[in-house]
């Protein structure tokens, strides 16, 4: 006897349903994904309180010593671009860094402030390069002993050419022409060399004086002389006009209500331009690498940075 025939249009029905419930499936998934991509897109700006669309305030905190950081200066860029972005608080607690450093976030500084309201609150320290860059500032806050000023710039290197001699080494240094490879740490700074390089340090310090007379809307004559590169505290700053007023975080939100109809309820955020992994450590360890290296023990990298006596 022969079989019976198999119920093909029972098996193509089976393969369809489960065809269908697979598609249903990827489908879903496709929506979630979506979704998901719509909130972290979105989802960030109507956060912490806020009405949805209200906008918020940024606080943008640097700490530290300040080098300089592309990630940071774009980030600063696309907040100015941000239609949610309503205004910024720069929070400073910094004794400096290096010239370039301090000069690019001053000017990444002013692209914003031309678009939005901007103020700086100084803290325990805001000095040399950490004091350039709250000139952008509309307003500027320090508390009452905030060690600030510092308008300066250094530029320092070493001398191991007699150490090397007791040693018995000598150096041989190979060069283009006879400033090249100034300064130097095997050999003496000949009195070229000290002018050129006094003369590199006297016009990075004459930018930095431009920018604090913009900045505060005060001769530069007068600005000049009170940049022999002492810091002073934050109420002898305010009686100098250097800062605006006495102050922190809560006057400056006070101030830009009452400025910028920027009602103190609007949410504040955090501008963090690290990734995840950066901010679970809490410093990037290329920062410190680079801060080690490039900004304390380079013979070459003019700084402007307040240093404790040592």
């Amino acid at each position: 006897m022969s079989e019976p025939p198999r119920n093909l249009d029972h098996d193509l029905l089976a393969d369809r349903r489960r065809m269908k419930r697979r598609l249903s499936l990827w489908r879903g998934m496709a929506v979630l994904l979506a979704l998901g991509g719509l909130f972290l897109l979105a989802g960030p700006r109507w956060m912490g309180g806020g009405v949805p669309g209200a906008g918020h305030v940024l606080r943008l905190s640097v700490e530290g010593t300040i080098s300089d950081d592309r990630k940071l200066t774009e980030a600063i860029d696309a907040a100015s671009r941000d239609p949610l972005v309503r205004g910024m608080i720069l929070s400073i607690d910094s004794p400096g860094g290096s010239v370039a450093g301090g000069e690019g976030l001053h000017a990444s500084l002013a692209r914003f402030r031309a678009e939005k309201p901007l103020a700086a609150v100084m803290r325990g320290t805001a000095a040399s390069a950490g004091y350039m860059i709250a000139m952008p500032a509309e307003r500027v806050f320090a508390r009452e002993s905030t060690l600030t000023g510092s308008i300066g710039v250094i530029l320092q290197s070493f001398d191991v050419s007699e150490l090397l001699a007791t040693l018995g080494v000598q150096a041989e240094l190979l060069t283009s022409g006879p400033l090249k490879g100034v300064p130097s740490p095997f050999r003496p700074l000949e009195a070229q060399g000290r002018d050129a390089l006094q003369r590199v340090v006297a016009d990075m310090h004459a930018q930095f004086i431009d920018m604090v007379a913009v900045g505060r809307d005060l001769p530069r004559d007068q600005v000049a002389q009170l940049a022999d590169g002492r810091v002073y505290t934050g109420r002898q700053a305010l009686e100098l006009k250097l800062v605006d007023a006495i102050g922190a975080e809560p006057e400056a939100r006070a101030w830009l209500a009452a400025s910028h109809q920027i009602p103190q309820t609007v949410p504040v955020r955090d501008l963090d331009p690290r990734g995840a992994a950066e901010r679970w450590l809490g410093v990037s360890v290329r920062a410190v690498v680079k801060t080690v290296i490039s900004e304390w023990l380079a013979i070459d990298g003019a700084r402007a940075v307040w240093q404790l006596p040592r």
